[in-house]
C-alpha cells in the first residue's frame, strides 16, 4: 500500500489538540488529578496499560488510580515525553496518534532503567465551548521500562 489517505488538520487544530495531552502529562507529572480529569469526557474510555480490561468513565479510572503502586514502590518515574504527532480532524472529532517515552530514575543500586516506550491513540470531541477533551485513549507498551538496562 502506497501511502496513507488522510484528511489532516490545519495548524491550528493540530495546535489545540495536541496541547490536550501535553497538558494532561505535564499535570500528570505534578500528580494533579483535577487538572488531568479536565482534558478528558466525564464518559471517556481507556485503554490502559497497566490494566487489561476497557475502562469506561471516570469511576472506573480511579479505580484503577487506587490500584497503582504507592510511590516509593517500584521504579521510580524520572520524566515524560510525548512526541510525533499525527493529527487528523473529522468535523467536531479528532484523531491523534502519538508516542509517549517513560524515563525513570536509576534503582537502588544506581543501576540505569530502560525508559517505557508507549505508543498511543486519542480520539477528542471539540465541545461546545470550543476545547477537546479526550474520549478515548489506548495505550500499547512498545518497550518495557523500569528494568535494568542490558
Amino acid at each position: 500500500m502506497a501511502g496513507c489517505a488522510r484528511p489532516g488538520a490545519s495548524e491550528d487544530q493540530t495546535r489545540a489538540v495536541w496541547s490536550v495531552i501535553t497538558t494532561m502529562y505535564a499535570a500528570y507529572s505534578r500528580q494533579d488529578r483535577p487538572a488531568i480529569d479536565a482534558c478528558l469526557a466525564p464518559d471517556a474510555t481507556i485503554w490502559d496499560s497497566e490494566a487489561a480490561p476497557l475502562l469506561c468513565g471516570k469511576a472506573d479510572l480511579d479505580r484503577i488510580r487506587e490500584e497503582r503502586p504507592a510511590a516509593g514502590e517500584g521504579p521510580q518515574e524520572a520524566g515524560l515525553d510525548a512526541y510525533d504527532p499525527v493529527v487528523d480532524v473529522f468535523g467536531e472529532l479528532a484523531l491523534l496518534r502519538y508516542w509517549l517515552r517513560v524515563d525513570f530514575a536509576p534503582d537502588a543500586s544506581g543501576a540505569p532503567l530502560r525508559p517505557e516506550i508507549v505508543r498511543n491513540t486519542a480520539v477528542l470531541r471539540r465541545y461546545g465551548d470550543g476545547g477537546w477533551r479526550i474520549v478515548h485513549l489506548h495505550e500499547d507498551v512498545q518497550q518495557v521500562g523500569g528494568v535494568p538496562e542490558p
